[in-house]
């Protein structure tokens, strides 16, 4: 008798166990699937998908154009397509000494400058004329003395495609035929290029100006997520506070990498619990509620007595947000939310402390680590300006993980560059309701001419 239900166990547990290998691998099949071994899209590979598998080039040859291939040159546009022209004619004959007249020359060495103006296209032709002296040398207009711009874009055109490509994310065959269609503005995927990348070059310095006033703010947010460029996982960064938001991106998220980003540890920082922070002072940190509360409802939706734990916390957490709005909206002053949150905080962290000596897999360990952060878990209480959650930061990051989606990163670090500036200095610029337009204009323009830049703060 005992055999034979013994038997009948057997047979049941091998039931399931055969059930469950088949779901398992019906699981593990669907977690495989890509936009290479089934109908899913490339969006839905996430970034860096296929960063473990280096890519196996075909040839040693480098990106872009090749020694010995065709170059192109932008053409110059037809007279009747001109706005203005500029005529630079020599003051005397370098063959005599002589003083020369305006004569002419029907054959002039033509330089084009196409920018936008009172937003339109605009086109500068300037104009360097020979003339010939009475002793019969030909003199023309020196290049040098003329002054021409090194670069047939001005400053105007340049911030309008950093702000095309750099601000509302358009790809650069788009705004190429954004460009074309609206303005009538012919420019090669090349020169787009080359034109963010003088944006970026003019960036730098109020890049430079907004770590310099981060560093120093009494409160900072910090936020990660990842970064590819040309397939390889990278990292993402975002540190702001209330007037300013720098971005980076890194190589990596590791400690030794990111500690340059947050300079010499002043204020007071807002994270989540990410063991990469340890290089700041606990008592000077705000850990994210609402990272808390994610985990807390993870508990939850477990079994007891996890579902238990995870429900006591979850009281205490909407306790908190309860008495933190409260003060927001004015209904209490900064000594009653302090009077509040007090009790809450001593059953919160003895009900941590219990999960903890339960020993239940999956959950004390977290409960653990909390614990561990106690010190700064409350920091909102008493500092003003602090808010118990990272919401600040997430919503900083937001914008750059939707260019991630739609550009799938970068291909180059120069790529990377322009990026993270021009999101450091439209992201700070609309904190400070300043023009970004205007101020990529005058950056633009203050690099081309050699004077100093213009101040991001004082926008």
């Amino acid at each position: 008798m005992e055999t034979d239900e013994r038997d009948a166990r057997i047979a049941e547990l091998e039931d399931k166990v055969a059930k469950l290998e088949a779901l398992v691998a019906k699981l593990q099949e669907q977690l495989g699937q890509n936009s290479r071994n089934s109908h899913l899209p490339p969006s839905s590979d996430g970034p860096g998908a296929h960063s473990k598998k280096k890519r196996k080039s075909k040839t040693k040859r480098k990106r872009g154009g090749q020694k010995g291939h065709r170059g192109a040159h932008r053409q110059l546009l037809e007279p009747e397509r001109v706005d203005e022209f500029i005529d630079l004619f020599p003051e005397v004959c370098l063959g005599c000494g002589a003083s020369l007249p305006r004569l002419v020359d029907p054959d002039p060495r033509r330089h084009q400058l196409l920018d936008f103006v009172d937003g339109g296209a605009h086109v500068t032709e300037i104009r360097r004329h020979e003339v010939e002296c009475r002793c019969g040398h030909g003199t023309r207009m020196s290049y040098r003395d003329a002054k021409i711009p090194a670069s047939p874009f001005g400053p105007g055109l340049v911030a309008a495609v950093a702000v095309l490509t750099g601000v509302y994310h358009l790809s650069r065959r788009r705004a190429q035929s954004l460009l074309r269609e609206l303005f009538g503005v012919e420019l090669s995927l090349g020169a787009i290029s080359a034109m963010e990348d003088r944006a970026s070059a003019a960036l730098e310095p109020a890049v430079a100006e907004a770590q310099h006033e981060v560093e120093a703010a009494a409160v900072k947010h910090a936020d990660a997520t990842s970064w590819v460029r040309a397939g390889e996982l990278m990292s993402l960064w975002v540190l702001a506070s209330a007037t300013v938001t720098v971005y980076r991106i890194l190589a990596d998220g590791c400690r030794e990498t990111i500690e340059p980003l947050f300079g010499a540890c002043k204020g007071i920082l807002v994270s989540d619990r990410a063991t990469v922070f340890g290089f700041w002072l606990m008592a000077m940190r705000q850990i994210c509620w609402a990272h808390l509360l994610r985990k807390f409802v993870s508990f939850s939706e477990r079994a007891p007595p996890a579902r238990d734990i995870g429900d006591t916390l979850l009281g205490y957490t909407a306790l908190v947000f309860e008495y933190w709005h409260g003060y927001v909206d004015g209904k209490l002053t900064r000594a009653e939310l302090d009077h509040f949150i007090a009790p809450v905080r001593q059953q919160f962290e003895a009900t941590l402390a219990r999960a903890v000596a339960a020993d239940i897999k999956g959950l004390s360990g977290s409960c653990a680590n909390i614990l561990a952060h106690a010190e700064a878990l409350w920091t909102f209480v008493s500092h003003e300006g602090v808010e118990p959650t990272n919401n600040h930061a997430e919503r900083e990051l937001r914008a750059f993980v939707l260019w991630r989606k739609r550009s799938f990163g970068s291909r180059s670090e120069r790529g990377e560059r322009f990026a993270e500036r021009v999101m450091t200095v439209v992201h700070t610029l609309r904190k400070r309701g300043a023009a970004v337009l205007e101020f990529l204009v005058a950056s633009v323009g203050a690099r081309l001419e050699g004077a100093p830049p213009p101040s991001l703060l004082g926008a």
